[in-house]
């Protein structure tokens, strides 16, 4: 028999040890529903919340924060627990990884301190950051490399942080290590997806014979989405590489006046890009000085832009942007877009391939007509004006030879006007020339007037004129049918331009009002001076039948032409 109060002493023992040992028994649990909690979910930002959420619960800790190691070894994302919305408003500007968060980063071993402050590598908290005490860091792996570090501070009811808490933070840093893995599987399978989603969409348009907008459109649809961004534009180069227009944007932080604003290549962001053929990538466009699309309307957050085709041939750039205070674009994400950015280089060359094509079957096209007018219309028009003139010579009667001497007439301009189609015909396909400025000018005058005026073009213009002559006759030809609007209150007027051996003519006549005896004339002073820059003349006069015909003439320097076949 067992002595009672040996007995009692027994039984005493044993509580005293079942008390000690629940509360390890509780925290193994509540360390294995932690295990199943983050492994339980396959997005990796809910998994990297809850790993937090679950070690702040685990260790008794007021505030936990889980900071993502970057490439270049700082912080590249920070996702804090236990701060209320108004503390996080408060702060001033998450950690980057410097000081003692950095000293984990550096060096991914467990540190536990019973004051922050106490620890030399520490530089304080940023403005606006609450205070905070107790201290327990632990690396999470992933595949042996840190990935991250859970920072734990302030154990509640007081007190430091203990080997326990050490030691169960530590098992579950390493469970959480593999769940964080499966998360960044499944987020690497599914972004994979989404760009074999989005390479089969773009090529299947392509293929297709999409219009170049409409890919453009799809491309920059498709990278904001894969890349999370706030704001994607596309930019082309003119003014000979200078600046770069926004051709498509998508997203909510870029204003209207951005998209109607020029970029300059020299001191933006997407001009680096364009210039050296290279992504460039920006934390915080803040304090730069770079310029950028949605600079203005989205704040000074982070942008990225990459260059639309290998060095030597750019043809634009990809520009994204993010919110001030979201995460910077990793260099991972940077050149997924370099990559995508390709199939907008190759939308912009197979348009560029396309209007090629277009304008060498046009220029064919042109040069058929104009060999089949020259070969067949024109000779059988001139046989038919020789004969008409050996019939006026047989002719007795005046009045039959002068019909006869009238249609010849006729038959000598339309033949000088097809010469002068066949030699539009002849110019390149695709520019516009000294003539389709001149119809363009003609055909604007339309409304003002109330009326077409009529135009008769003669001679080699796209191909004679020089570009500085061709400038001051569209001025001079400008500032005639000006005068007509203003002034002339004419029912019909017609615009004349002629190039006859190595003399360009423009006459401007109507049947208006024509010059009055008194006003300014400084208009028609300007046109004078332009022709005696020339080297030409510019006379004005009154019509004797009414209205006003304008005759300004300059020489062209001379060109040897051969003979040519009617």
């Amino acid at each position: 028999m067992i002595p009672q109060t040996h007995l009692e002493g027994l039984l005493t023992e044993l509580h005293t040890r079942l008390q000690a040992v629940l509360p390890t028994r509780d925290r193994v649990h509540a360390l294995l529903e932690a295990v199943v909690s983050v492994g339980g979910d396959l997005d990796l930002d809910t998994v990297l919340r809850r790993v937090a959420e679950s070690a702040a619960t685990l260790a008794g800790a007021r505030y936990a924060a889980l900071g993502l190691i970057g490439e270049d070894h700082t912080l590249a994302r920070f996702l804090p627990v236990g701060l209320t919305e108004s503390e996080i408003a408060r702060i001033e500007h998450w950690p980057h990884g410097l000081g003692l968060l950095g000293l984990l980063v550096e060096d991914p071993r467990p540190l536990r301190l019973a004051r922050i402050s106490d620890h030399p590598a520490s530089y304080g908290f940023p403005p606006g950051h609450p205070p905070m005490t107790g201290f327990l860091g632990v690396p999470v792996r992933v595949r042996g490399e840190p990935f991250c570090v859970l920072y734990l501070t302030d154990k509640r009811g007081g007190g430091a942080f203990d080997d326990d808490d050490e030691a169960i933070l530590v098992a579950f840093a390493a469970a959480a290590g593999v769940a964080i893995e499966n998360a960044r599987l499944y987020e690497d399978t599914r972004r994979r997806e989404t760009w074999l989603r989005a390479s089969a969409e773009i090529t299947t348009s392509l293929l297709s014979g999409a219009e170049t907008p409409r890919v453009l459109t799809m491309i920059a649809g498709h990278a904001l989405r894969m890349a999370a961004a706030d704001a994607v534009a596309i930019l082309l180069p003119e003014e000979g590489g200078r600046t770069l227009r926004v051709a498509i944007t998508d997203g909510e932080i870029v204003g209207a006046a951005a998209r109607e604003r020029p970029l300059p290549v020299e001191g933006s962001l997407a001009g680096q890009a364009f210039v050296h053929a290279e992504p460039r990538a920006v934390a915080d466009l803040g304090g730069t000085g770079l310029l950028t699309v949605a600079g203005e309307a989205g704040g000074t957050g982070a942008v990225c832009a990459v260059p639309l085709g290998a060095p030597g041939s750019v043809r634009g750039v990809l520009s994204l942007s993010r919110r001030p205070g979201r995460v910077p674009f990793s260099p991972g994400e940077v050149r997924m877009l370099h990559s995508f950015a390709g199939h907008a280089a190759v939308a912009l060359e197979l348009d560029e391939a396309r209007r090629d094509a277009e304008r060498l079957g046009l220029l064919e096209d042109r040069d058929r007509i104009a060999k089949d007018l020259h070969d067949v219309v024109i000779q059988r028009l001139f046989a038919v004006a020789m004969t008409l003139t050996g019939a006026a010579r047989l002719e007795e009667r005046p009045e039959t030879a002068a019909r006869l001497l009238t249609a010849i007439d006729e038959l000598d301009g339309t033949i000088r006007q097809i010469r002068t189609t066949i030699f539009a015909l002849r110019s390149t396909a695709g520019v516009r020339g000294l003539r389709a400025r001149l119809v363009e000018l003609v055909e604007g005058a339309r409304e003002p007037l109330g009326f077409l005026p009529a135009l008769r073009l003669e001679g080699q213009l796209d191909t004679r004129v020089p570009a500085g002559v061709g400038d001051h006759l569209l001025a001079v030809a400008r500032e005639a049918i000006s005068n007509v609007v203003r002034h002339a209150h004419a029912g019909r007027a017609s615009v004349t331009v002629r190039l006859e051996q190595d003399r360009l003519t423009l006459v401007v006549e109507d049947d208006g009002v024509g010059i009055p005896a008194t006003g300014r004339r400084s208009g028609l002073r300007n046109l004078c001076d332009r022709a005696e820059s020339l080297g030409g003349s510019c006379a004005v006069e009154t019509l004797a039948t009414g209205g006003t015909r304008l005759c300004w003439s300059v020489p062209l320097p001379p060109t040897s032409q051969g003979g040519a076949a009617p």
